[in-house]
C-alpha cells in the first residue's frame, strides 16, 4: 500500500485559510477606518463627435442614493451602496463594495453641455453634450 503524503495537501488549504481570513480582516478595517467614500466606482468614458458619454458603474445602488454634481473642471458622482439588512445575518464571502462612495471625473465642462443623467442596468449614463464654436 502506498504512504500518502498529506502535508503538501494541508498546508495548501491552511494557505487558502489564511489568505481568505486576510482580504476579510482588510475589508472590515476598510468599513471601520474607511474616510467619507470609501470606495470609487468604475467609470467609462466614451465620445463621439457631437458628445461625450461617461458611464459610472453603480450595480445595486438606487437612483435616490446617487448625487451628481458639476463644476468647471469635472464631474463628481457620489453616493450609499447599503449592505442588505435582510441578508446580512451571515456573510458567507463579501467582495462587492459598499458603504459610500465616490468617483471624480475631471473634463473640460466649459467645452460641455450636461443632459439629464440616467440610472438604467445598474450604471449611471452622464451625456454631455459638445458645445458648438462660434467661427
Amino acid at each position: 500500500m502506498k504512504s500518502r503524503d498529506f502535508s503538501s495537501w494541508i498546508w495548501g488549504d491552511a494557505l487558502a485559510l489564511l489568505h481568505h481570513a486576510e482580504r476579510l480582516q482588510r475589508q472590515i478595517l476598510q468599513f471601520s477606518q474607511a474616510p467619507a467614500h470609501a470606495w470609487e466606482p468604475p467609470v467609462d468614458i466614451v465620445e463621439s463627435e457631437s458628445a461625450v458619454l461617461v458611464i459610472v458603474a453603480l450595480p445595486g445602488v438606487c437612483a435616490d442614493d446617487v448625487v451628481v454634481k458639476f463644476d468647471p473642471e469635472g464631474i463628481t458622482v457620489s453616493g450609499l451602496r447599503p449592505i442588505p439588512a435582510n441578508y446580512a445575518t451571515r456573510i458567507h464571502q463579501l467582495e462587492i463594495p459598499y458603504g459610500q462612495f465616490q468617483r471624480r471625473v475631471r473634463l473640460p465642462l466649459h467645452a460641455l453641455e450636461p443632459d439629464t443623467p440616467r440610472l438604467a442596468d445598474g450604471c449611471l449614463f452622464l451625456t454631455l453634450n459638445k458645445l458648438r464654436e462660434i467661427p
